[in-house]
């Protein structure tokens, strides 16, 4: 047995699994008992890869533990949430209301209106201030949904993933008028966290956790985008950021991976770097990989093709970059950013320019158009 061997391996098995979103003192134990096993296992039969033996043993360790604490915790709160004798309180139809409000007969746009409505408590004149459309125009919209659902029967079980594809909807709507739709998403998420035991609504949970931490850093003074490498990153909010995390990690350690959960661990791996240089893009990368397995999105694999470009470098990302289609929305940008970090400035300049015409957002395009201008001076 090699024991040199293993005491090398041991800072780089421990880093990477603090990096798939462990704890320190869980990886330490977990780094432990690989290294108990690969002590019993090596001298009869040594793995061609040692130090990919050790991870895969040790994250099976670190899962195997945090089913067993999660188990445990479960069974005490079920203790301590044992009512008290005496009568019954009334059956809560929240979570019947979500699965109402997210049927498919409905339109994206009704669903999200009739949950905010109905699930949410807001009144009609808050939504329509925080779409930006007359009163009577969304109090139509949400009399329809209702008509729509009117006759909808729960016989059967809900669809969990169109729910939370509703309330991704609802927090990606951001802030406007008087209603903070993203802080609205949030709250409607962490009432269905907690009506609901499913790794994917906990993964949700985590991502608009870790990405509304970085809501203060997105914007400058004038209202312009700053974005994420340029972001201040002291003013985050570390209390959202450890939260999400904790959630995401009791969520991964259930074993059963949904698209929300690899979203929200790609959001982890930016939220834990110290300064965007010292970000893991090759962690994130991998991540993008499951995601890409899971959804099959084009867009999940555009974002990849940066996270390669910044793991690989600019030529491997324009290489990722060229095997998707060139009219799926933010394709020029990302074009013009791995061109310039490429060395080639006039073709970033006109991919910006052409990525600002394209662009919906005003802040969008006004954030392209001035990275077109800067590369022409």
């Amino acid at each position: 047995m090699d024991e040199a061997l293993l005491r090398s391996l041991t800072p780089n098995v421990l880093g990477i699994l603090v990096r798939r979103g462990a704890d320190f003192a869980s990886a330490e134990d977990a780094v432990q008992e690989a290294l108990i096993e690969a002590v019993r296992v090596w001298p009869g039969d040594r793995p061609n890869d040692p130090k990919g033996w050790l991870v895969t043993v040790a994250w099976r360790k670190f899962l195997g533990m945090a089913r067993s604490d999660a188990a445990r915790r479960r069974r005490e709160d079920l203790v301590d949430d044992e009512p008290a004798p005496g009568p019954a309180p009334a059956v809560d139809d929240t979570l019947q209301l979500y699965f109402l409000c997210a049927h498919p007969s409905l339109t994206p746009a009704s669903a999200v209106a009739l949950t905010l409505r109905a699930v949410g408590g807001l009144t009609t004149r808050q939504i329509a201030q925080a779409y930006l459309v007359p009163e009577a125009t969304m109090a139509q919209r949400i009399s329809r949904a209702k008509r729509t659902v009117s006759g909808v029967r729960f016989d059967q079980a809900g669809d969990v993933a169109t729910v939370l594809r509703v309330l991704y909807l609802v927090f990606n709507e951001g802030y406007s008028g008087d209603v903070d739709l993203a802080a609205e998403a949030i709250r409607l998420t962490r009432r269905l966290f907690v009506s609901i035991d499913h790794p994917e609504v906990a993964g949700l949970l985590a991502l608009m956790l870790l990405h509304h931490a970085r809501r203060a850093a997105r914007t400058a003074a004038d209202g312009a985008l700053v974005p994420l490498a340029e972001q201040d990153r002291g003013a985050w909010d570390t209390r959202l950021i450890a939260e999400g995390v904790e959630i995401l990690q009791a969520a991964l350690a259930r074993d059963r991976l949904g698209e929300f959960q690899a979203q929200a661990a790609i959001a982890a791996l930016h939220a834990d770097a110290p300064t965007a240089a010292e970000t893991d893009w090759v962690q994130i990368v991998e991540w993008y990989d499951e995601l890409a397995r899971l959804t099959g999105s084009p867009v999940v694999r555009l974002n990849r093709a940066v996270a390669v470009g910044e793991a690989d470098g600019p030529r491997a990302g324009l290489a990722a970059l060229a095997e998707l289609d060139d009219s799926l929305p933010r394709y020029a940008a990302v074009a013009a950013y791995l061109h310039e970090r490429d060395g080639d400035p006039e073709t970033a300049a006109r991919l910006y320019g052409e990525a600002a015409a394209k662009a919906a957002d005003l802040a969008e395009r006004d954030h392209l158009t001035r990275q077109a201008e800067r590369l022409k001076k």
